[in-house]
């Protein structure tokens, strides 16, 4: 807003980052993530005593070296997996949407802006829209995981603002509470010059994250960017995760340097006895200060057994777990095609933790469940439509799935034909799809000759656009009636009918809990198990400190929980009540931006990269494009890498405890001095830790195998076989064009044994039905029976049925 009164607040950008690193920050929090493992903070002790002379029985640099090629490995791969995540913020945080900035920026980072249904990219008050009663109407996947439609309306002082002139004479000022986390609530006053204040409450915000549903346009002023909006007040500070091996293998480490203490200290007693036994003139050269020379001896045998513990054993695992994270990005059978979406590792420290994964916490909308139905089948008056017992076992899935949206999935003929021939059930079957056309909340909006049904719930557009497809056709809707077109060969005239919503609702109510009283009744006589569902208004109290571990142990005896209308904030306090006190791996999958924050407390954040964003993407740990695609994930690549990484770990222990039982050995038996001298040459030691594994794995029948026979037989299949036996078209085609022979003269059979030419064969393939997949890509979205219900329990809207009869969908919507 404009105004001549400069402003002392401060406001932050729309930057969004979820990288762990930045330029300033990354080599002290990387140093510190490197420096809690145990092994590291041993040899840079180790490195620091070596730089004293008289203490070292080696070189200076024999374990600096080694220790800061580790670390450098170690920091590489860091940079590379932190690049992707800065590369994947950039683009959420360069993303352009669809509409318009009226004016880009005003009065100090204020700014006013015009969107189209869009996802909105930062939290905005709303002045004006397009929709009577100047509402609009939200769906907050995003925040809270409700398709719930909210409604959200204008101020009246502002609603009658329309064009863009009205807007810019615009003056006055916007005080509103600072930054906070509550996603319901809101208090703001908007202060114009020559008007009264105005209240602001939650009605009148639209939420960073939150998608504009049945709007053509809104007008408001943003109040909260980036970090200051709500959605990323809910998030929490991407930690460092540490897997359970790690912790495991530090305490290790620290055994086998007690046991390295205690060998330094049996060999520095026994130095200290033979230097008492010496001290004779032939010995002038040894000091006389026995307690000086024991503690001398103590740090020089520390420092000669310190390859005890392997220092090769990090570089070892960050390599063998960088590795990991290749096979999972290549993994083709986690590639979903319809978006380009292959599986990807956004940090390989975690690989191992996929196998031992107890609890998993899942969201439902858009993770679980896509909120696409399609109408297949009905029963009018006992006779049952849509289903094709006969054609069941001859479809395949692909044929399934190939049935579009806009051709419905119901293919029974009967219907229309029992209509046709006046069938002694034409009246009930004319009554039943006229009550799929009329009692529904579906808004029609028109785009041309098409007719889009924006829907309130998936079941309901599934209904209208089957009763559509059947001929009766729901045009408009008007606050008095609901308007319905059918088809001429129905012989029935265009007309115009009531709806009443409250009592369908009451109606369908009541009877849903009579139906569920009487399950319930019979489920109290036998033994079942448990299932909790939760919401979020009781989770606030259940997640309070006097009844937190008797809700814990009353979540941990059933077998399901389910947490409905929860924010992002309490789905991150659940995962990590579980976390502390129940001592298990836990892994948290969602696609929403309201995921983030129980995705980053789990021990495991797995991302899918869908339609609601990829702020979830950003933020996990791993990223798949399809909830199923969590099976391979967790049962073979996690079973798989735990398995690896703990033999790995174990073998590199195995080899340094030969090799030092050798140098006790070479101390004690051969010499019988103790001296703090280093029995083994630098070039058996730097062998040893290259060849003694080699030839180990080496004699494994395993490795040659697939080194060597199961890449040659995978390479023969490919190549051989392929252009054999099986030559796609265009190899063909090649071979006829190589040969100088007309390509259309080639004969080849289809599946049926008939002969097609070439070119037959290639208009076959160019112009079948190509099967389109109900999954999660942007172009199905866009045509699926994708709906959102109105919510009920929004404080201070208004009703549904009010929603529904203010709707005049015959009227001229304003335009900017």
């Amino acid at each position: 807003m404009s105004g001549t009164t400069s402003q002392t607040t401060k406001f932050c950008d729309n930057h969004v980052s979820t990288a762990k690193y930045g330029i300033l920050t990354f080599l002290p929090r990387f140093l510190y993530e490197q420096i809690r493992r145990a092994a590291n903070a041993f040899f840079l002790f180790i490195a620091l005593m070596q730089q004293i002379p008289d203490v070292s029985p080696t070189g200076r640099y024999t374990t600096l070296v080694p220790l800061i090629f580790i670390l450098t490995v170690a920091g590489i791969k860091e940079i590379i997996e932190d690049y992707k995540r800065h590369k994947a913020d950039n683009t959420v945080n360069k993303k352009k949407t669809t509409g318009w900035v009226l004016l880009s920026y005003l009065y100090n980072r204020k700014y006013i802006c015009l969107c189209a249904a869009v996802l909105c990219s930062k939290s905005a008050a709303v002045l004006s829209y397009s929709e009577p009663q100047a509402m609009c109407y939200t769906e907050t996947s995003n925040l809270d995981g409700e398709t719930n439609l909210k409604i959200r309306q204008g101020l009246p002082l502002t609603a009658s603002f329309q064009s863009l002139e009205e807007l810019m004479v615009l003056s006055g000022r916007l005080e509103c509470e600072g930054p906070n986390r509550h996603l319901y609530d809101f208090t703001g006053t908007l202060r114009l010059e020559n008007h009264n204040p105005a209240p602001l409450g939650p009605d009148q915000v639209l939420l960073r994250g939150a998608q504009l549903r049945n709007t053509q346009w809104v007008v408001g002023i943003v109040v909260y960017t980036g970090h200051d909006s709500k959605l990323m007040q809910n998030s929490t500070k991407a930690p460092l995760k540490r897997s359970n091996v790690e912790r495991v293998t530090n305490m290790q480490i620290l055994v086998l340097f007690g046991i390295l203490l205690v060998m330094a200290l049996v060999s520095s007693i026994g130095a200290a006895i033979w230097n008492q036994q010496h001290t004779d003139e032939a010995c002038w050269y040894l000091s006389r200060d026995i307690s000086l020379n024991f503690w001398y001896n103590l740090l020089t045998f520390i420092i000669l057994y310190n390859n005890l513990i392997p220092i090769s054993l990090l570089v070892t695992l960050e390599v063998v777990r960088f590795t990991q994270a290749l096979f999972i990005n290549w993994d083709t059978e986690m590639y979903y095609a319809e978006t380009d979406t292959p599986a990807m590792a956004r940090t390989s420290n975690l690989n191992e933790e996929l196998g031992q994964v107890k609890y998993l916490f899942s969201d439902k909308t858009g993770t679980l469940t896509c909120n696409i139905m399609h109408f297949k089948k009905c029963t009018i008056a006992g006779i049952t439509y849509g289903h094709f017992p006969d054609l069941d076992c001859d479809r395949s899935m692909e044929d399934f799935r190939s049935d579009t949206t806009d051709s419905i999935s119901f293919d029974d003929p009967t219907l229309i034909q029992n209509i046709e021939k006046n069938h002694p059930t034409s009246p009930q079957i004319c009554e039943f799809l006229t009550m799929m056309a009329v009692c529904h909340t579906v808004v029609p909006e028109r785009e041309g000759n098409q007719i889009i049904f924006q829907a309130s719930s998936p079941d309901e557009g599934a209904l209208v656009k089957g009763a559509k497809s059947l001929g009766f056709v729901f045009t408009a809707r008007t606050p008095h009636s609901v308007i319905i077109e059918a088809v001429s060969m129905f012989r029935f005239p265009v007309f115009t009918e009531f709806l009443c919503v409250a009592v369908f609702s009451v109606v369908a109510t009541r009877a849903t809990l009579t139906a569920h009283c009487s399950s319930l009744g019979d489920s109290l006589r036998k033994e079942n198990e448990l299932a909790l569902i939760i919401d979020g208004q009781t989770l606030k109290y259940a997640l309070s400190f006097e009844v937190r571990q008797a809700f814990l142990d009353l979540a941990l005896s059933c077998k399901a929980v389910i947490c409905c209308r929860v924010s992002p904030l309490q789905k991150s306090e659940i995962v990590d009540m579980v976390k502390k006190h129940v001592k298990a791996i836990t892994l948290a999958i969602g696609d929403g931006a309201n995921d983030v924050g129980m995705i980053q407390t789990a021990h495991v954040g797995v991302g899918i990269s869908g339609n609601e964003g990829m702020q979830a993407t950003n933020s996990s740990d791993y990223s798949i494009a399809q909830f199923s695609y969590l099976e391979k994930l967790l049962l073979v690549h996690g079973a798989w890498s735990y398995n690896r990484v703990t033999k790995c770990i174990l073998y590199c222990f195995y080899k340094n405890v030969v090799l030092y039982i050798i140098e006790v050995c070479a101390l004690i038996a051969m010499c019988k001095t103790f001296k703090g001298v280093d029995h083994l040459k630098m070039t058996i030691l730097s062998s040893s830790v290259f060849m003694f594994p080699t030839f180990m794995v080496m004699q494994c029948w395993s490795f040659w195998l697939g080194l060597i026979l199961v890449p040659t037989a995978c390479l023969l299949k490919d190549v051989v076989g392929r252009r054999t036996v099986r030559k796609s078209l265009l190899e063909e085609v090649q071979e006829l064009e190589a040969r100088a022979v007309d390509p259309g003269a080639a004969v080849l059979r289809d599946a049926s044994g008939r002969s097609l030419n070439e070119r037959a064969h290639l208009l076959t393939r160019v112009f079948r039905k190509t099967p389109s997949s109900v999954g999660r890509s942007n172009s199905v979205q866009q045509t699926v029976s994708h709906g959102y219900a109105f919510s009920q329990e929004e404080h201070g809207v208004v009703s549904q049925s009010q929603v529904v009869r203010s709707y005049d969908t015959t009227r001229q919507r304003p335009s900017m």
